[in-house]
């Protein structure tokens, strides 16, 4: 099953997708796609890495998301991806201007045939007001059409909002 698990900032979206990996049974693949470009977010890092189960397989992939699903996608291995909008920062802050959309792209197709369980969380950044920086407007936009197209993809998607989750397609776990 292909899981969507959208929520704000600190909404409890992440808390909610390692209780589900640990649900389903399954040998678990942390895919992080965070990169320690400053302190805040190294320890950040240091932080997620801690309440991890130590006997959780991590990856850390900042950019080549479909390669590293098809690399670790199994069937009874469990893949919680987290998350998207850093993924998506990554990509749009590359040089190659066009490789958000090739790795995209390559996202959307792999995915309908990945065996196993994958859980995919991101933020949802779409209900505030319009960002006034051109940069920010761009993130924004394809936050939401990614969002939109993953959805597609997905046997559930939940949306996160303090700790409690509501299923917008598919059943609660």
């Amino acid at each position: 099953m292909r899981s969507l698990i959208l929520g704000g900032a600190r909404s409890g979206k992440s808390a909610l997708a390692e209780r589900m990996a640990m649900a389903s049974g399954s040998d678990v693949v942390y895919l992080a796609t965070a990169q320690a470009l400053d302190e805040e977010m190294a320890a950040r890092i240091a932080h997620h890495r801690a309440q991890r189960p130590k006997y959780w397989h991590s990856v850390e992939e900042p950019l080549a998301l479909a390669d590293a699903l098809l690399a670790h996608a199994r069937q009874g291995r469990c893949v919680l991806v987290d998350c998207l909008t850093l993924w998506l920062s990554n990509a749009l802050g590359e040089t190659d201007t066009q490789r958000y959309v090739r790795e995209r792209d390559a996202l959307l197709n792999v995915l309908p045939d990945l065996p196993g369980d994958i859980l995919l969380v991101s933020n949802e950044v779409g209900l505030g007001v319009v960002p006034m920086g051109e940069l920010s407007r761009r993130f924004v936009d394809e936050a939401g059409r990614l969002h939109q197209a993953l959805a597609t993809h997905c046997e559930r998607v939940l949306f996160v909002a303090a700790g409690l989750p509501l299923a917008l397609k598919g059943t609660l776990p």
